[in-house]
């Protein structure tokens, strides 16, 4: 479960990035987070990876206080919560499986799990015949899997996509939505930071929407870009 109390942020150059947000993100749930640039997603995406600490308020992340969590405890917290990036940032020079493995040994995972979760991710977002290719080898969409996998690869409690189909065309764009959501049915919560509306309006899912720090929405339906849509309880 994700938690954020009265949470306040700004940046020592003095920017008030977040203003008095408070909401609650349960586990298992689908989220859309939305808003114009400069509304405070980024740096929501930052505090929830604890990369920055909050100037005020509280952050609950899957049992871990960002608040006062040690130092020690932060590569712990952060195995609990999978990333993905628009840019994929895979590396270049090593291939799929590579990339899936340097990032389950970086957790200290043995050799045989890593063999046998590697190929379960693999099946699951579709690229199980493309383990032994360089990224350079595969199309966007199959770069964004691949990310996909592997952020799933260390099966984190929660998952942050941080405009996942950014650089993919609309139809790549609805396939990468929609494996998300496999994902999340399986048990897996799922925060997807997007500006794409009609993706959005794709998917009955929860939108969260700020806009200059502050959360101006909260709602389940159609989304926040339009058409029906009822008030979060």
């Amino acid at each position: 479960m994700i938690r954020l109390t009265d949470v306040e942020m700004q940046y020592p150059n003095g920017v008030q990035a977040i203003r008095g947000i408070s909401m609650t993100i349960e586990d298992g749930e689908f989220v859309f987070m939305v808003g114009p640039s400069g509304s405070g997603k980024s740096t929501i995406i930052k505090l929830l990876t604890a990369e920055v600490e909050p100037t005020a308020g509280r952050i609950m992340i899957n049992g871990f206080s960002v608040n006062n969590i040690a130092e020690r405890q932060i590569p712990y917290m952060r195995r609990t919560v999978g990333v993905i990036f628009q840019d994929f940032r895979l590396i270049e020079k090593k291939s799929v499986y590579e990339n899936l493995a340097f990032a389950m040994r970086a957790v200290g995972s043995p050799s045989k799990t890593i063999k046998n979760r590697i190929g379960y991710v693999l099946e699951l977002v579709g690229l199980e015949n493309k383990a032994r290719r360089l990224p350079s080898e595969l199309s966007g969409g199959e770069q964004q899997r691949v990310a996909i996998a592997r952020a799933l690869v260390n099966n984190p409690n929660t998952i942050i996509a941080d405009e996942p189909t950014g650089n993919l065309d609309p139809g790549r764009s609805l396939e990468i939505m929609t494996l998300l959501e496999k994902i999340n049915e399986l048990g897996t919560t799922m925060v997807v930071v997007t500006h794409e509306k009609d993706l959005v309006n794709r998917f009955s899912k929860r939108v969260v929407a700020l806009e200059n720090g502050k959360i101006v929405g909260d709602s389940t339906g159609f989304g926040y870009f339009g058409g029906a849509k009822s008030e979060k309880a």
